[in-house]
């Protein structure tokens, strides 16, 4: 089973499973998954301000 990291700049927000994450954030799981793909990060290398906004990352 995944386990993943949700950040908003150094903050860490939410850590554990998918399900686990979006519970505590008040999101979809599906949504926690799609901030770990290519595309979610293409658009956040895109921002002006990336530190402010939310990122995921899969720890395992």
């Amino acid at each position: 089973m995944k386990e993943f990291a949700v950040y908003k700049g150094e903050e860490m927000l939410a850590m554990g499973t998918a399900a686990e994450c979006a519970k505590v954030m008040g999101v979809n799981p599906e949504y926690i998954r799609w901030l770990t793909t290519p595309t979610a990060k293409r658009r956040l290398a895109k921002r002006k301000n990336p530190d402010k906004c939310v990122v995921g990352d899969v720890i395992s």
